[in-house]
């Protein structure tokens, strides 16, 4: 979620910079799967495809940043966005893990209409509502510079929709009211979503012995040549 209420500061230093840190490591502890991010705001689009890339992934993650796209939240759109990358896969698990921290106001996908396409493909929802409760200081208007003015606003998130959305995939909805508990809800998608791999390591051996081989060939002349010439030499 890129809508300027990710900008609160609720968080420190606010919700977008914490929910990319904390997502970020979740993308190292999943080595062998292959990761992709879409990203909605009042609109959506995929920012990196599929890949097992993960260093190229992260570094799209820390470029994200609230403005790029229209206000809004079209959490349906997102994951329209999320689906559409997925649907092909044969992967036995296939996942969304989406993270938002508003009301669906925006786009013209329903985030239920979204959420039983994704069923229909095997795709499974995890949704994540990041906020703290009660009152957060949140962008409400925007400047003609740009600057974002801030002022206490109410934390709304439509925890009734996004339960069904992931209840209707057979995920699960969670709710983080700050850093720690978002880590926590990452650290358990984590475990829930293990798959069995068969993981094929090729092993390449160099024969060096003939370097060895060769410094003790030398070292045998070395010693025939001191032993006839230079001692005998010397005793002479």
């Amino acid at each position: 979620d890129l809508s300027s209420s990710m900008l609160a500061q609720d968080f420190q230093p606010d919700r977008l910079s914490v929910s990319k840190e904390v997502a970020q490591r979740f993308v190292d502890k999943r080595r062998y799967d292959r990761l992709g991010l879409a990203v909605f705001a009042g609109e959506s689009y995929t920012r990196c495809p599929l890949t097992t890339d993960h260093e190229v992934l992260k570094n799209f993650m820390q470029q994200l940043g609230v403005g790029k796209l229209d206000d809004g939240t079209a959490i349906g759109m997102g994951l329209s966005a999320a689906i559409n990358r997925l649907k092909s896969s044969e992967s036995k698990s296939k996942i969304i893990i989406v993270l938002t921290d508003g009301v669906n106001n925006s786009g013209y996908i329903d985030p239920l209409t979204a959420a039983q396409i994704a069923k229909e493909f095997n795709i499974k929802i995890y949704a994540v509502g990041v906020g703290s409760m009660g009152e957060a200081l949140t962008p409400v208007t925007r400047r003609g510079d740009g600057q974002y003015v801030f002022a206490m606003s109410r934390v709304e998130i439509d925890e009734k929709l996004m339960t069904e959305v992931s209840e209707m995939t057979g995920g699960k909805y969670f709710r983080a009211t700050d850093e720690l508990a978002l880590q926590k809800i990452y650290d358990e998608i984590d475990k829930l979503e293990k798959t069995e791999i068969e993981v094929t390591r090729f092993t390449r051996y160099t024969e060096v012995f003939h370097l060895f081989a060769a410094a003790g060939l030398l070292l045998l002349i070395l010693q025939f040549l001191i032993r006839n010439f230079v001692i005998k030499a010397w005793i002479d």
